[in-house]
């Protein structure tokens, strides 16, 4: 019911920026909360950050101040600003979505776009 594609993943130097979006399609209305996710090689997929309308949810600790989730409904975007990049945040990046009306976990996931910080 809902598509959701990401891209603005690359290759980067340590202290660099990069913007991740996320487009949505199909039935967009039956989206709720909004998230980034991301898995490192041989890691469990974790939670990045989320966001509820343009709200700010929650920044795992480890992005707290670098990274900034931003959502345009009208345009069925979702976005992550990451400053500073550290090698450490290295992994596939992840959109995903939880539908309205649903049980708890999340419904809708991208992809994935890689991201790789060098030192």
């Amino acid at each position: 019911q809902v598509q959701l594609v990401e891209s603005g993943g690359g290759q980067v130097r340590t202290g660099a920026s990069l913007t991740l979006s996320c487009a949505a399609s199909g039935r967009t209305d039956s989206i709720n909360v909004m998230a980034w996710f991301r898995q490192a090689p041989g890691k469990e997929r974790v939670l990045v950050a989320s966001i509820r309308g343009t709200t700010i949810g929650y920044y795992i600790d480890s992005v707290e101040g670098r990274f900034t989730i931003s959502r345009d409904n009208a345009k069925d975007m979702l976005y992550l600003q990451m400053n500073s990049l550290k090698p450490e945040d290295t992994a596939v990046y992840y959109c995903a979505a939880d539908k309205i009306g649903g049980p708890s976990g999340w419904d809708y996931w991208g992809q994935g776009t890689q991201v790789t910080v060098s030192s």
